[in-house]
């Protein structure tokens, strides 16, 4: 044990050291000029509890993240056993009263300064300073005091606090308020169940690390934190104990044994994956982190219970136990993560294997050639179009067409020379408006209605083919979306227009009607077209007199 406690001194020593080097490092890269702010892991995993917790305040929807809980009884020491992992003494503190009233999110991180600061303010404490520490202890009692309302002694709202320091060991940790017997009359009636059920809830979660914390000094017997534990964890696979006030226990005990079996796990029915002891303090609320741990060390060094055999040294101080719940917490993250893969892969399998059934003929196929398979069949469609005749193109282009110039033909062209013109030169000034048309717009027109048709006749043909009998509704989708972003894409030839000027330009000097037909169909076409123009006319002129 001589022997054991020797090394024991000497690696707490290199901490120390090693705490101040790592201090002098971060600030020297505090102080290179960053190109991006990057943010350790552990800030990262609390802002996705947060953004969790924000979604369900009431942690009634369980996220099954790893955290660790601090679970006891009320005035066991849970609080200062974890002020004293977080190396601040950071709680607002009160003379037997219950002081936590709701779940107080502490992620700890490494940083150059021992700083605190709220999620939601800008304001950053100075855990150096004893004016900042009380101001940090008023301002976590001020948000547990508005979380609480309607007359509840405790709330289920989140109070989410990161401390900065040096050394301080990376994790996230959930202060819950401490599990009571009585409920006193400054108290709601419902206050003893609302917090063994909060209780409950947080450790319900399969992740969550149990740190249990047991008053040394008071008989064992008084204790429910540890039935609510073993209920919660019977074999034990994820709870760390901590036996605390192990000073005044060794001063009042009578029975060494009793000690010896509460930290090898005989005297609780509840099972640990490991027993701590410390010592969170001398009572006295003024005492600081650094005096509490050289008392701490003075005392196992001189503690009958080293002597004796009953603690070992890697059992004894706090800072053993930030390390192994820093550990413990890092596995669990680990574990949980993999077996959230396992669980993402499972939900991928299964949404796989539903795809294969619903829709078997693309279910092999990658995205690549889902495209390349509508793009074909797309082609195919295309080629469909060559089947249309001549006549057919004809019809519908010009029917289009017509409807794209009438009014422009009677309201710019042949109304204009029927009331300035003479019998003789009525077709000479129709001659000359209709050339001067088709050498500005006339073509830009004839390509755009050509285009609108050739799109108007390809979605048709594409619409008809997306119905036939064996076509999978979302692949008909996608064939879709693949033709609108083509169409989308296309670009006519500018030079498409200039060709079609010289072919109209060619017409319109062209004056020969090649047979009797063809006259009467032109005749016939005029005459319809007028008295359509006329009916319209006098619409107008109706509407407008009405």
């Amino acid at each position: 044990m001589r022997t054991q406690r020797k090394y024991q001194k000497e690696l707490e020593q290199l901490e120390k050291d090693n705490k101040v080097l790592r201090q002098q490092l971060l600030l020297l890269k505090e102080g290179k000029p960053k190109k991006k702010v990057k943010k350790s892991l552990i800030d990262l995993y609390s802002e996705v509890l947060d953004e969790l917790n924000g979604y369900d305040s009431t942690y009634s929807t369980q996220d099954h993240l790893p955290r660790v809980i601090v679970v006891g009884d009320q005035s066991a020491g849970k609080t200062s056993a974890l002020e004293m992992i977080a190396q601040a003494r950071i709680f607002p503190r009160g003379a037997g009263e219950m002081m936590t009233r709701a779940p107080v999110k502490v992620t700890l991180s490494e940083g150059p300064n021992h700083v605190a600061f709220f999620k939601d303010s800008t304001r950053i404490f100075d855990l150096t300073k004893e004016t900042e520490l009380a101001d940090l202890r008023d301002e976590i009692e001020r948000r547990m005091a508005n979380s609480v309302r309607g007359g509840k002694s405790i709330s289920s709202e989140v109070i989410s606090l990161t401390v900065q320091g040096p050394g301080i060991k990376r994790m996230v940790l959930v202060d819950l308020p401490g599990v009571i017997s009585t409920v006193t009359t400054e108290m709601s009636k419902d206050t003893r169940d609302a917090i063994k059920g909060l209780t409950k809830t947080y450790m319900a979660n399969p992740n969550a690390i149990i740190l249990c914390i047991q008053d040394g000094s008071v008989d064992a017997e008084r204790s429910i934190i540890t039935d609510l534990v073993s209920e919660m964890d019977p074999e034990g696979k994820r709870t760390i104990f901590v036996l605390t006030k192990v000073d005044v226990a060794e001063k009042n005990m009578t029975n060494p044994g009793r000690i010896k079996k509460i930290l090898d796990g005989k005297l609780f029915p509840m099972k640990a994956l490991g027993y701590f002891a410390c010592v969170t303090g001398k009572g006295s609320k003024n005492d600081t982190i650094e005096e509490i741990q050289s008392y701490e060390e003075e005392f196992f060094r001189k503690s009958r219970l080293c002597k004796d055999g009953i603690l070992t040294a890697s059992q004894c101080t706090t800072q053993n136990l930030s390390l192994a719940v820093s550990e413990c917490f890092w596995k669990m993250v680990k574990a949980s993560v993999e077996e959230q893969a396992k669980a993402f892969k499972a939900t991928y399998f299964d949404l796989e294997t539903e795809w294969k059934n619903l829709f078997p003929r693309v279910r092999q196929l990658s995205r690549d050639e889902l495209f390349e398979k509508a793009r074909g069949e797309i082609l195919d469609d295309l080629m469909k179009m060559t089947n249309f005749s001549p006549v057919h193109w004809e019809n519908i282009i010009v029917d289009k067409f017509w409807f794209k110039i009438n009014s422009y033909f009677f309201d710019r062209v042949y109304i204009p020379a029927a009331q300035t013109s003479t019998s003789g030169t009525f077709n000479t000034q129709v001659d000359i408006s209709i050339k001067h048309w088709a050498e500005g717009s006339f073509s830009k027109k004839g390509v755009e209605v050509g285009w609108e048709t050739l799109k108007e006749e390809f979605k048709d043909l594409l619409d008809k083919s997306n119905h036939v009998k064996g076509h999978d509704n979302i692949f008909d989708v996608l064939k879709k979306a693949v033709a609108d972003e083509a169409l989308k894409r296309h670009n006519w030839d500018p030079q498409s227009s200039e060709v079609l000027k010289i072919i109209q330009m060619n017409a319109l000097e062209d004056r020969c009607i090649p047979d009797q037909i063809s006259w009467y169909a032109a005749v016939t076409f005029l005459e319809k077209s007028l008295s359509e123009k006329l009916v319209e006319s006098k619409f107008i002129l109706l509407f407008y007199r009405n």
